[in-house]
């Protein structure tokens, strides 16, 4: 029976990032944890730490709004392609939701229906999106005026194997997209696009070293809720990297047009996903890190200053759970004790730099996230 003063958590999605959370929800016994999932793989450690799993198509009608409904809050960590139409039924369902889909629609397009329902959503907090927004906010009340931010972040195998020296936690066919999809930032108050990919540079991080740094489109809410002349964000990954993704897209690789090859129809995207997705994939005993660095310049006291904000992430060998899966997952999982601990609440959608109003929300996502050994280090010059 389900202890009254225990609050229901419904997790959708548990796979590499779903599965952390509801691990790491699950240690405290104010939470009564609940991971859904299509895929019953997924189960294996949640059910090992008697975490409750169950298997269900969240794509069939009626089957997120039956699971929810003796829910408290609700994690959305539903794959990209499907995470706008699961959160829209979860706000339907009347219930607070932390939101990580990371779908390519606008979140606020579903910030009127929370409001009429009632709803607190924080969506995109993960890190990038998500800490880079929090933390780049948090800058901007930092100074009296901020003239520019530059985010730098990426996802690495620790261990470097040619050709790639890349591994994704995520489809091929979804890091595919982020190396099509033209990228958005701000220039002198004025948004400006540029393919991606592209004003490619080498930068020196701490512990790491040498990355290769290029334009993508990663601003999202960003854009439109800070008004920063200058903003962008790129991504990193080890150097030579690009020239060898620009080989395959100018060669036709990543194009979508389908073609006739011995009778069958087959786009050439689809190809290079299927032949990607073996040398692309994070497999289980793979170490990754997560590198980040976020640059917040301005004006303080008439003088010039700068608030960095760096992140560097590894593997846990002890648990076995990745990088990505940390800084993403745990990011998440604070939020809803932040949600919980009633230090935010506000009905409609919020993007993650909406916390950046209170230092105390700062202070609870910071501390939350340095107790599960995500720390994140702030200078100042």
């Amino acid at each position: 029976m389900k202890n009254i003063l225990m609050r229901k958590v419904i997790v959708l999605g548990a796979g590499l990032v779903g599965a952390p959370m509801a691990l790491d929800l699950a240690k405290e016994k104010e939470f009564d944890v609940l991971a859904v999932d299509f895929n019953e793989q997924n189960f294996g450690k949640l059910r090992a730490a008697g975490v409750q799993a169950r298997k269900m198509d969240l794509s069939t009608e009626g089957a997120i709004e039956q699971v929810v409904a003796d829910a408290d809050f609700v994690i959305n960590a539903t794959p990209g392609f499907m995470g706008f139409e699961s959160l829209r039924r979860i706000i339907n369902s009347g219930k607070d939701c932390i939101d990580i889909a990371f779908y390519p629609e606008n979140m606020f397009d579903l910030n009127e229906l929370a409001k009429e329902k009632g709803v607190c959503v924080i969506s995109d907090i993960g890190v990038a999106p998500g800490m880079s927004n929090l933390l780049s906010a948090y800058g901007v009340t930092l100074l009296d005026e901020t003239e520019d931010i530059k985010i730098y972040v990426g996802g690495l195998p620790v261990k470097r194997e040619l050709p790639w020296e890349y591994k994704a936690p995520f489809s091929p066919v979804d890091v595919i997209e982020e190396y099509t999809r033209p990228a958005r930032f701000i220039v002198d108050g004025q948004v400006i696009t540029k393919a991606a990919l592209t004003d490619g540079e080498i930068i020196e991080f701490p512990v790491i070293g040498e990355l290769e740094a290029f334009n993508s489109d990663g601003l999202r809410s960003l854009m439109y809720t800070l008004d920063v002349p200058n903003m962008i964000e790129k991504t990193l990954r080890y150097p030579n990297y690009i020239d060898k993704i620009k080989l395959l897209r100018d060669s036709g690789f990543f194009d979508t047009e389908k073609r006739i090859i011995d009778g069958k129809e087959v786009s050439p995207i689809e190809l290079t996903s299927d032949l990607l997705f073996d040398q692309w994939k994070l497999e289980d005993n793979d170490r990754d890190l997560t590198v980040m660095q976020i640059i917040v310049s301005g004006l303080k006291d008439g003088k010039a200053q700068t608030h960095t904000f760096d992140l560097y992430d590894e593997h846990d060998d002890e648990t076995g759970i990745h990088s990505m899966a940390r800084t993403t997952g745990y990011t998440a999982t604070v939020a809803l004790r932040l949600l919980n601990a009633r230090l935010f609440r506000e009905d409609g959608v919020s993007a993650p730099e909406a916390l950046a109003v209170s230092k105390e929300n700062v202070d609870f996502m910071l501390n939350g996230l340095k107790e599960r050994g995500v720390n994140y280090t702030h200078t100042i010059k």
